[in-house]
């Protein structure tokens, strides 16, 4: 049964940097093994989290890149700005307003602490409960 973990941004560092929760949940599943998927909102987004997963740990090496070329396939963690198509993986992290699309066993929504910008987070719930995904929320 495929599963969505809504991870909600509560504690301040990750609310002054919401991409930091995001390096975290890249860590783990790197070290789970876990070919991801992080579905950016934007380019600028993707730069942003490119450069910043460099830094995020000095002594945790994460092997990722903006997805787009032939290193694709071989590279742990591919960040998917919008319009670039990639094969599917097992686990997606989700940054955008709507559901992540293909196939995957699991997805990670990251939710902002802003409430302005939870409507979409209800929505994309609703959407994966329709579907028969297991739910599970986290309060980061």
């Amino acid at each position: 049964m495929a599963r969505a973990d809504f991870y909600l941004i509560d504690k301040p560092r990750f609310r002054a940097d919401p991409l930091l929760l995001v390096c975290e949940l890249v860590r783990r599943a790197f070290a789970a093994e876990q070919p991801t998927l992080v579905l950016a909102r934007s380019i600028g987004q993707a730069e942003e989290l490119d450069a910043k997963l460099w830094e995020f740990d000095e002594a945790a090496f994460i092997p990722h890149q903006i997805a787009g070329d032939e290193d694709d396939a071989v590279t742990a963690v591919l960040i998917v700005p919008p319009g670039t198509g990639t094969a599917d993986r097992p686990l997606v992290i989700n940054l955008r307003d709507e559901c992540a699309p293909g196939l995957f066993e699991r997805v990670l929504e990251v939710v902002p602490a802003d409430e302005a910008q939870r409507a979409g987070s209800r929505e994309r719930w609703k959407t994966y409960k329709q579907a028969g995904f297991e739910l599970r929320k986290f309060d980061m």
